[in-house]
């Protein structure tokens, strides 16, 4: 299989049920409570025709979650099903992301990536990626509104 035997299309909220399966079972993809259905839907509908899903014989085998704050583009949850690793379906997916920041003006696109998701960090170094090592992520977990 080449990637272009996959088809690729902008993800949508009913894509959700096997685009969770896909994460779940991909190893360095970690899921927590901003991956629900409702969160994924909103990310979709703020972020609309950026996130990509990959299929071949009407299975999703590949996915991608892509949006942006106006001036950086970023990625998330880029998942391949093992069965289709190797064969280009991951570059693609991100490209057809990055193709549609471009359109949109934005210059740079970060991704965030486990520190021990070692097949993860060969991916995005052997695509061109760069670590930054003048920052760090800090996060601060907010309680919803009562």
């Amino acid at each position: 299989m080449n990637p272009t035997a996959c088809q690729l299309r902008p993800m949508t909220g009913a894509d959700y049920d096997a685009v969770v399966r896909l994460w779940e079972a991909t190893e360095g993809v970690g899921l927590n409570e901003s991956d629900t259905r409702p969160a994924i839907e909103s990310y979709l509908v703020r972020n609309p025709n950026l996130s990509f899903v990959a299929f071949d014989a009407g299975a999703i085998v590949g996915a991608v979650l892509c949006g942006h704050d106006g001036q950086r583009g970023y990625l998330h949850h880029l998942a391949v099903a093992e069965s289709h690793r190797g064969r280009g379906l991951g570059k693609g997916l991100v490209e057809a992301c990055l193709a549609r920041l471009r359109q949109l003006g934005i210059q740079k696109c970060n991704i965030f990536l486990y520190a021990d998701n070692i097949a993860g960090e060969a991916f995005w170094k052997h695509n061109g990626w760069l670590d930054r090592f003048d920052l760090r992520v800090m996060q601060k977990v907010l309680s919803p509104i009562a």
